[in-house]
């Protein structure tokens, strides 16, 4: 089985993500576990490589999803078409129920992705800016106060730009991997009405 890729190349100097779908056999459960994270130590290991964030099935399902991050498109393809990915594929071809898919995105597209959305489909551009000002403005409000403590410990930090970077990168940090998923798996069915 080769791998199905969806979607088109975002541009080559940003940030993408590497949707991963593997359809996994019922009985292949723990054995694809332990090669899952096997996979994940040695995806970790390559130039550019930014996170993984792994959506497990729901019980009775099989499907699992994995969003891999890499700083450029020039890393995340040193990746995909490594020799030590093509191995453990291999590897793995007796768990899975068919070939795996892999989309490629960048920026917020794959917020706005959740699982079992029809592929290729995005929600309206107006269903998009509400979530994404629903999740960044209370982040918002919030980050500040809990760097102020920091803040008033080390005054450096609080410098004019600097606190600035540092309340931006924890409001993104926080949106990317933890809040953004979370909210948009919870409102899926209304944004792709």
């Amino acid at each position: 089985m080769s791998p199905e890729h969806i979607a088109e190349r975002p541009d080559e100097s940003g940030a993408i993500t590497l949707k991963i779908c593997h359809r996994v056999k019922p009985d292949a459960r723990a054995e694809y576990e332990v090669w899952l994270k096997r996979i994940i130590h040695v995806a970790g290991q390559y130039p550019g490589h930014l996170g993984v964030h792994i959506l497990r099935p729901a019980e009775g399902h099989n499907d699992y999803e994995i969003a891999l991050r890499f700083s450029s498109h020039a890393d995340a393809g040193r990746w995909l078409e490594s020799a030590e990915r093509k191995a453990l594929i291999n590897d793995a071809l007796p768990a899975f129920r068919e070939a795996e898919v892999i989309q490629v995105q960048s920026g917020i597209d794959y917020w706005f992705s959740p699982p079992n959305a029809p592929v290729n489909k995005q929600p309206v551009r107006w269903k998009q800016w509400l979530v994404t000002t629903s999740v960044i403005w209370p982040l918002t409000m919030v980050v500040p106060l809990l760097w102020g403590p920091i803040f008033a410990l080390l005054p450096w930090l609080n410098t004019w730009g600097i606190r600035h970077g540092i309340v931006a990168a924890s409001v993104v940090g926080l949106v990317v991997y933890v809040v953004m998923p979370r909210v948009v798996r919870l409102v899926a069915s209304w944004m792709f009405r």
